[in-house]
């Protein structure tokens, strides 16, 4: 950390420090958001008096810079926050680099290069070199980062590089799509122009366990797979252009597939409910499914229960709370739809550029635009805007739920927010 990052995140640690003393320390693991967007990879968190306001000088307990640039959300484990980044020099290539940083007071504990690239990246404006989001081992022992063709690695938590894997591949706008854990296996979607298929590699040695390719036409995307349970059986559902796939964990073998022949770019990771993934089709014109996924084969004319085409989101997830599902357009228009028929409850402008995945704790729907603006909300069937907060700053990264506080990333900043 620079002196002048050291400085700042003194300056504003005592009260951090008093409020972690004052709750108590949680068990370890009690509060941990593991992966992107938490425990359940749907954005859901546990209750935890998480503030409904805040701004720059209200409920700010640190905030320190990060260094680089970087959109992967913020993880959280065993009491530390995790990010990547990339530090990039005029014509010396980038760092990519893992950041950790304390949870109670935001020092800076750690700052390890795991790829030093020197290509050149043909990003899309909104992304970074640095944009999946990392995941956590359960046992506290590794942190998993992948920086899309450059590659995947295992990083343990003193810092040291336990494993190092590449999928090449040929992308028009960089890295997205983040790794998850399942059963001692990263699991990585690798979307390209000219490959894609979805690989798992052991998470001890970074070895390849399985792979299963994409069948013919292949294109770029940018989602995150999920773990799902149909009735007894466990499957890893994975968004890709032109197709959603669900998979046997184990061996990877597709178990069913639905269709969408004008959908590539996709970005938003799926939800489960109700005995369906809620899936959006990518770029251009994008169109929200909802699929039944007890089918096997091609279901795309079997198990499509219903279509949302006016509001369906390109980049933000979906968000599923009760018997709704709430979606945000990348300009900022919110739909709250019956998750069951497809039926609109309501569309509500809020204003500003969306990238982030919404969050739900304690009660309410947390969506952040791009222009630092979160705007809160209550579910239900009817639009209640409860508050609109505002943090100086770029925010394209989701937020993360930990210990009672969000922790919320700018393209400069790392925030804890809670109340005092």
């Amino acid at each position: 950390m620079t002196a002048g990052a050291s400085t700042i995140g003194r300056a504003v640690a005592v009260a951090a420090v008093a409020s972690v003393l004052a709750l108590g320390a949680a068990p370890a693991g009690a509060d941990d958001w593991p992966e992107f967007r938490g425990p359940t990879g749907q954005g859901h968190a546990p209750d935890a008096g998480v503030p409904l306001t805040w701004s720059e000088t209200e409920n700010v307990t640190w905030k320190v810079p990060v260094p680089g640039l970087g959109w992967s959300s913020p993880v959280v484990a065993d009491g530390r926050i995790w990010l990547t980044s990339a530090v990039t020099e005029p014509d010396a290539g980038s760092s990519l680099r893992l950041l950790a940083f304390d949870v109670a007071t935001g020092d800076q504990t750690l700052d390890v290069e795991v790829f030093d690239s020197s290509e050149v990246y043909p990003l899309n404006p909104k992304n970074s070199l640095a944009s999946p989001s990392a995941v956590a081992d359960p046992d506290g022992e590794r942190v998993y980062v992948h920086f899309g063709a450059t590659g995947t690695a295992a990083v343990a938590t003193d810092g040291r590089i336990v494993w190092r894997a590449r999928f090449p591949y040929i992308s028009q706008h960089g890295n997205g799509g983040s790794p998850i854990l399942h059963d001692g296996r990263v699991i990585l979607s690798i979307d390209g122009y000219d490959t894609a298929f979805l690989v798992a590699v052991d998470a001890a040695t970074g070895e390849e366990r399985w792979r299963n390719m994409r069948p013919d036409p292949v294109s770029q995307a940018y989602s995150t797979p999920l773990t799902i349970r149909v009735g007894d059986r466990e499957q890893i559902v994975g968004v890709s252009a032109f197709r959603t796939t669900g998979h046997d964990p184990r061996t990877g073998e597709e178990i069913w597939r639905v269709r969408y022949p004008n959908g590539f770019s996709n970005v938003p990771r799926p939800v489960h409910g109700h005995g369906m993934v809620f899936v959006s089709t990518g770029f251009q014109t994008p169109v929200l499914l909802a699929v039944r996924t007890d089918g096997s084969g091609d279901v795309t004319r079997s198990h499509i229960a219903w279509r949302l085409r006016r509001g369906a989101p390109l980049t933000p997830s979906p968000i599923l709370v009760g018997d709704e599902l709430y979606v945000v357009t990348d300009f900022g228009i919110a739909t709250c739809v019956d998750a069951h028929t497809g039926d609109i409850h309501w569309q509500e402008r809020l204003g500003g550029n969306h990238s982030a995945s919404p969050v739900f704790v304690d009660g309410r729907i947390y969506f952040q635009n791009e222009e630092g603006v979160t705007t809160v909300i209550a579910p239900g069937t009817e639009f209640r805007e409860l508050a609109r907060n505002r943090l100086d700053g770029v925010t394209l990264a989701s937020m993360a739920v930990s210990d009672g506080a969000l922790f919320l990333r700018t393209d400069t900043h790392l925030y804890r927010i809670e109340e005092p």
